[in-house]
C-alpha cells in the first residue's frame, strides 16, 4: 500500500470515527474510500466495518459519567445483537450484495423517521404499557437491524438510535453512549466471520482503523458539549443524507 493511500484512509477513518461517535453513520465516507482504493465490493464493505466498529467502543466509553450500565436489558440487546449480526453476516458471504442492498435506503429512511419523530410517538401512545413490555418490545425492533448490521451495516447507528429514542433513556448522551456499545457488540461476531471467510483487506483496514480510533475518541469527547436539540438534528440530517447517497448509488445508477 502506497504512502498517499494509507493517508487517506487514516484521515478517512478520523473522520467517520467523529461521526460513528456522535450520530452514526460514517458508511457514507470510508465505504466510499475502500472502493476507492481498489477493494471489491463486498470486501470493502467488511473491512470497512472492521474498521470502524472499535471506534464506537472507545466512544462508549470516552464521554465520562455516561458509559452504559450492564442491566438485563442490555445484555438481552447484546445477545439479539449477537445473533443478528452473525447470521448477517452469514448472507453476506452466501448471497451476492445486490440482494440486499437495493432494501438499504427505505431502512435507513424509516429508521430517520422514527428518530425524528420519536418524541411525538411516546407522547401519543408509544409509552403506554408496563415496563416490562417496553423492554421486550426494543429486543424485537432491534433484531433486523443486528441483522442489517452484519450485513452491510451502512446507517446501522442511526437506526439504532431511532429504537433506543422511543423507549430508550431521555438523556442524549447516555442514549449515544449505549448505541455505541450495542454497535459494537452487534458486529464482533460478524467481524469475526468475515476474517474466517477472509473478506478483510488488513493493510487498508489497520490504516483506517487508526484514523478511527482517534476519532472515535475525539467524538465522544465532543458529547459532553452537544446539546441534545443540535444532536438529534444531526442524527435526522445524517439519516436523510445516507438516505438520499444510497438511493442514488443503488436505485439510480
Amino acid at each position: 500500500m502506497e504512502a498517499l493511500t494509507a493517508v487517506f484512509l487514516v484521515a478517512t477513518g478520523f473522520l467517520g470515527g467523529i461521526i460513528t461517535a456522535v450520530v452514526g453513520g460514517s458508511s457514507i465516507i470510508c465505504f466510499p474510500a475502500m472502493l476507492a482504493v481498489g477493494l471489491p465490493p463486498i470486501v470493502a464493505s467488511a473491512s470497512n466495518t472492521a474498521a470502524v466498529v472499535p471506534a464506537s467502543l472507545i466512544a462508549a466509553y470516552s464521554d465520562t459519567g455516561r458509559a452504559p450500565i450492564w442491566n438485563t436489558e442490555v445484555l438481552g440487546l447484546a445477545l439479539v445483537g449477537f445473533v443478528g449480526s452473525a447470521f448477517g453476516a452469514m448472507l453476506l458471504v452466501a448471497l451476492p450484495s445486490a440482494v440486499f442492498v437495493t432494501v438499504v435506503p427505505i431502512l435507513i429512511a424509516v429508521a430517520t423517521l422514527l428518530f425524528a419523530f420519536g418524541e411525538r410517538l411516546k407522547t401519543s401512545g408509544w409509552r403506554i404499557g408496563t415496563d416490562r413490555a417496553r423492554s421486550m418490545t426494543k429486543p424485537l425492533l432491534f433484531a433486523p437491524v443486528a441483522i442489517y448490521g452484519g450485513y452491510f451495516g451502512a446507517g446501522m447507528g442511526v437506526m439504532t438510535l431511532a429504537i433506543l429514542g422511543l423507549s430508550g433513556p431521555g438523556d442524549h448522551r447516555t442514549t449515544n453512549a449505549l448505541k455505541n456499545l450495542l454497535n459494537v457488540l452487534a458486529n464482533v461476531v460478524a467481524i469475526a466471520i468475515y476474517i474466517v471467510h477472509g473478506i478483510v483487506a488488513w493493510p487498508e483496514t489497520t490504516a483506517m482503523m487508526a484514523g478511527a480510533l482517534v476519532g472515535g475518541f475525539v467524538g465522544g469527547r465532543s458529547m459532553r458539549f452537544l446539546p441534545a436539540q443540535l444532536f438529534r438534528a444531526l442524527v435526522v440530517g445524517m439519516g436523510a443524507i445516507l438516505t438520499i447517497v444510497f438511493a442514488w448509488r443503488y436505485w439510480m445508477a
